[in-house]
């Protein structure tokens, strides 16, 4: 951000340290705010206004129009728009500005996109597949605890030894906003979570605390997870790309079908806002369309076979 003028790069440095040290954001969530907002000073400094307090609602809609001209649908928008609306409340504090025109302005409407799960049955011929080596029997661990407790592949690849509790076969995470949960494993996965402690005991370099561990005796990375998702689909027979998402939204959507509990999924997923668990209700009341659908006598009009007699 050299080109830019110090009082739009001063602001933003001291938002995003905000952001780090106060709120306690991680890197990736700070990084992409910094994204969003530079963006903006990058336009500010082209209509040559120097200052976060020379732009208007009128100008913002200008900013939104010429980001969905540029291609961004309707989410990514709501994005840039409340990453610049938090950095208006934060110089609001600061009082380097007297109001925020992000509060009136909203992005285009976009079709809610709703999460693809996998079928039961696809998910349990994947997970009773035998693994054929060292590195599967770590795979195969790694699969079964993010569907039987549902977590984010960060959540995952950051689990120590330490996290786990072997009496009441419970799991700690770090989720977002550094906030720990305990979550409950299913006995499967913790069977699967017993057999890899036997094979990590022969990767593990000395001192090495993570749970999953790469072939060399590091901590495993979030892209290798990926990856080795992406091959057991492949190998084991999926009908469609595997991915760690993939297993968290099916872990909400099959115990919200079965449970009803829209709380208790929340919580277990680590969501702040249950808006954002709701997803999965719509998810759950597909299910039950098809269902009805198919089982219903009535469900569906019969076509008619030909022209009523006279």
């Amino acid at each position: 951000m050299s080109e830019l003028p110090d009082t739009l790069t001063e602001p933003l440095a001291r938002f995003v340290e905000h952001l780090r040290s106060e709120r306690r954001h991680s890197a990736h969530t700070c990084s992409n705010y910094r994204r969003d907002i530079e963006r903006l000073a990058i336009a500010l400094a082209e209509d040559d206004r120097k200052h976060w307090s020379d732009l208007d609602v009128h100008g913002l809609r200008r900013h939104v129009a010429n980001l969905s001209r540029a291609g961004l649908g309707g989410r990514s928008v709501a994005r840039h728009l409340s990453s610049i609306r938090r950095f208006y409340e934060f110089l609001l504090r600061e009082r380097e500005v007297k109001d925020n025109p992000a509060l009136d302005v909203r992005a285009p409407k976009s079709g809610k996109k709703l999460p693809r799960v996998a079928d039961v049955d696809q998910l349990n011929h994947l997970l009773n597949a035998s693994p054929d080596d060292p590195l599967e029997v770590r795979d195969r661990a790694m699969f079964e605890l993010i569907y039987s407790s549902g977590l984010r592949l960060a959540e995952l690849v950051g689990l120590d030894l330490d996290n786990l509790d072997p009496v009441d076969r419970e799991i700690r995470v770090l989720g977002k906003g550094s906030k720990t949960r305990v979550l409950p494993v299913g006995r499967q996965a913790w069977q699967a979570l017993e057999e890899w402690q036997r094979v990590r005991r022969e990767l593990a370099l000395d001192g090495q605390r993570a749970l999953f561990l790469s072939r060399n005796g590091d901590r495993l990375s979030p892209r290798s997870v990926q990856a080795r998702m992406h091959r057991w689909g492949l190998h084991k027979g999926a009908d469609q790309r595997l991915h760690p998402h993939l297993f968290r939204h099916s872990f909400a959507s099959h115990l919200l079908e079965s449970s009803g509990d829209l709380r208790a999924v929340q919580e277990l997923l680590g969501h702040a806002d249950i808006s954002t668990t709701q997803v999965y209700t719509h998810l759950d009341y597909q299910h039950l369309a098809r269902v009805y659908d198919r089982a219903h006598p009535r469900a569906k009009r019969r076509k008619p076979e030909g022209p009523a007699e006279s």
